[in-house]
């Protein structure tokens, strides 16, 4: 064949790259973010064969010019073929299966057709190709009805003795025949769907690379980053060929096993803490729920401190009962109705904010804590201690006089957990709590910007060494939402909870665990400056906007803050406030309604308006989601936060550059400027936010 080039040479002023056409392709272009990398693989043109596509083994993948022509056509058709590829190098001396790669690729391709975005689909409606006819069909793929599909094995002309579906790869494709953007999304609930149009979940952002916005979300959720999404992409790899290898269920434990240890590592934890992942943090209050039923044959009491600024389905979970409509394990279930197997517990939530919206002092907070837990324990009954450090707004309650203070109870039954669900931690905070003999809940997905939801629990050894004696079972009804493996192994307590493995879960934790190591590869002496630096930064930017209002004052840290050694718990890195028209505060609606518009590209409201002023509109600028706060004591509103995250330090950290690494910081620090120049913008045109 002749006249062939490879893709990325070709840029001559064909149709192709004709005005019209080149935004087009550079959007279509830039979904290659999910598409594995895979070496010594071109991707070669051929013009002399305009509709070929053809799959050299191991070497190369040609397409014709004419399927070029069509972007999304090519897209759609390149991912076949490097999925394609992918398997075929996991195979290695198996070559005589290579019926597998036809399976698993078709099956991969059939998924990312779905997560096309509308008007990409609209493009394939009226084409008439034979791998674009098969993956419209949103049934699943039946491997022994893709054997008969004789189009598929002429892509790649290799003839095989061996067409039968081994019984053995059957769990390999159904966990890891999928898109590694659809593992982020899969195993979670119906939170991490993403819409058709945007491809944003509930949280506004995508699982995967989103590197067209402004960042700065991490108290809610991150769309992943493309550091972390290739290394997670990777690892889809070596798990095929580890599967393939040593068997699904080894490759996996062992995979899960290395996540923890890694988890370990990077928090410097001992090796006898347990660890135990969760689909997403209510999860693991539910997890924790159900911990304390084995741990303890008294009745329960939960005191759930800073109830207004934690998950909305925590107090639910803590009671056994669903929070969703559907499982993390895709049960369908009803939210609100009772867990099969819960006992009957109490519950005493703790606000932050006083009936007015006013935020309560350390004071007291403190004592209504302080006269929960007596009163509690006058009553015989086991007290479970949720404390928060730190809430999504940035507040740690109670302080540590109160925890001291609680050791003068008598024949005080009681076990605390640590609500470090954000994650804004040294590892010695988590090391000190755990030594203490306290449960800590942590994720990746908020400081450290690892795809929501990534839950855990931590657990020190003495809690574990209880559990592991209990004669108890875990609820019943866990059974539609943990698997067996999510769990220690040698816990009696589990045994009977499903099988199989959350891949979905784990790899969110791999994504999460990347965005850790590479943060903690930063220098402290320059990352503790960063840190200051940026946050310093935000403060000033939102005190100085005449229609931001901060909801903190210059005193924001609670007493567990007070220390001379530095930590990330010593400074504020969430910064809340309220948006202002014309003095006066935004309702409810409209501050939801200016965060969609924030985190869009609204350019087409302002097509008459200077070029600066439709490149600012175009910047989709993705922040905290609103909170419900009241501004006075009869003025319903909500906040809006812009918050510090891991990558604003492992991103700024290149090649060991100091100067270049605080300069990085100051371009994130411009976004900042950015973001608050939208908001003014949006403000400044009223029928936007009608």
């Amino acid at each position: 064949m002749t006249n062939n080039i490879l893709i990325e040479n070709q840029y001559k002023r064909s149709s192709i790259f004709e005005k019209e056409n080149v935004n087009y392709l550079v959007r279509v272009l830039k979904r290659f973010n999910t598409v594995p990398k895979i070496n010594n693989i071109n991707i070669i043109t051929s013009t002399t064969e305009p509709n070929v596509f053809k799959i050299v083994p191991n070497k190369s993948i040609i397409i014709g010019s004419s399927l070029l022509n069509k972007p999304v056509l090519a897209l759609v058709y390149l991912r076949y073929g490097i999925e394609w590829q992918l398997w075929y190098k996991a195979l290695n001396n198996e070559k005589q299966d290579i019926v597998l790669c036809d399976i698993a690729a078709l099956e991969v391709t059939r998924i990312f057709y779905q997560l096309l975005p509308k008007d990409d689909k609209e493009k394939l409606e009226n084409l008439d190709y034979f791998l674009i006819d098969l993956i419209k069909n949103e049934k699943e793929i039946n491997p022994e009805s893709v054997l008969q599909y004789k189009e598929l094995q002429a892509f790649h002309g290799v003839n095989t003795a061996n067409k039968a579906f081994k019984e053995s790869w059957k769990p390999i494709v159904e966990n890891l025949a999928k898109p590694t953007e659809y593992l982020l999304m899969s195993g979670g609930d119906l939170r991490l769907n993403i819409d058709e149009i945007d491809l944003l979940n509930k949280y506004g952002c995508r699982p995967f690379p989103r590197p067209d916005a402004f960042t700065f979300a991490s108290s809610t959720g991150t769309s992943v980053s493309n550091f972390a999404f290739d290394k997670t992409d990777k690892v889809r790899s070596i798990l095929i060929r580890n599967s393939l290898k040593n068997g699904f269920k080894n490759a996996t434990i062992e995979f899960s096993e290395l996540l923890k240890d890694n988890l370990r590592k990077i928090f410097k934890l001992n090796d006898k803490c347990e660890i135990i992942f969760s689909p997403s943090g209510t999860d693991s209050s539910l997890q924790i729920a159900a911990i304390t039923q084995i741990m303890s044959e008294k009745d329960i009491t939960h005191i759930l401190v800073a109830s207004d600024e934690t998950g909305s389905g925590i107090p639910a979970a803590l009671k056994g009962c669903h929070f969703e409509n559907t499982t993390a394990l895709n049960y369908p279930i009803k939210k609100g109705d009772k867990i099969e197997g819960f006992r009957d517990v109490d519950l005493i939530k703790i606000t932050f904010r006083d009936e007015n919206g006013a935020l309560k002092s350390t004071n007291q907070l403190d004592e209504e804590v302080y006269n929960a837990i007596s009163k509690t324990n006058e009553l015989g009954r086991h007290v479970v201690l949720h404390t928060m450090d730190q809430s999504k707004l940035g507040y740690q309650s109670p302080s540590d006089a109160l925890i001291q203070k609680l050791n003068t109870i008598d024949a005080l039954s009681m076990q605390i957990i640590v609500d470090g669900s954000q994650l804004r931690l040294d590892p010695k905070d988590i090391q000190n709590y755990l030594n203490k003999g306290y449960i800590v809940t942590v994720t990746g997905s908020k400081y450290f910007t690892g795809p929501p939801y990534s839950g855990a629990l931590l657990l020190p050894e003495s809690v574990s060494k209880l559990i592991h004696s209990a004669k108890n079972k875990l609820p019943e009804g866990l059974t539609q939402y943990y698997n067996h493996s999510d769990w220690p192994t040698s816990w009696f307590c589990s045994n009977d909870l499903s099988d199989g493995y959350n891949y979905g879960s784990y790899m969110r934790w791999n994504a999460a665990i990347v965005e850790m190591d590479r943060y903690y590869k930063t220098p402290v002496l320059y990352r503790n400056m960063g840190i200051e630096m940026f946050c310093n930064f935000i403060d000033d930017s939102i005190k100085e906007a005449t229609f931001l209002e901060p909801i903190y004052g210059d005193d924001t840290k609670a007493n567990s803050y007070n220390s001379q050694e530095f930590g990330i718990r010593n400074i504020r890195t969430i910064f809340p406030f309220f948006i202002l028209k014309e003095n006066e505060v935004l309702s409810v609606d409209n501050v939801k309604k200016l965060y969609t518009l924030l985190n869009s590209d609204i350019s087409d409201q302002f097509e008459d308006s200077p070029l600066e002023i439709i490149r600012l509109a175009a910047q989709k600028c993705h922040i905290g989601q609103a909170v419900n706060v009241k501004y006075s004591t009869d003025i319903e509103s909500a906040v809006l936060r812009i918050s510090l995250g891991a990558r604003v330090i492992s991103e700024s950290w290149v090649n060991r550059d100091i100067s270049l690494f605080f300069r990085n910081i100051e371009t994130q620090m411009n976004q900042i400027t950015v973001i608050i120049k939208k908001i003014e913008l949006i403000l400044s045109n009223p029928d936007l936010l009608k």
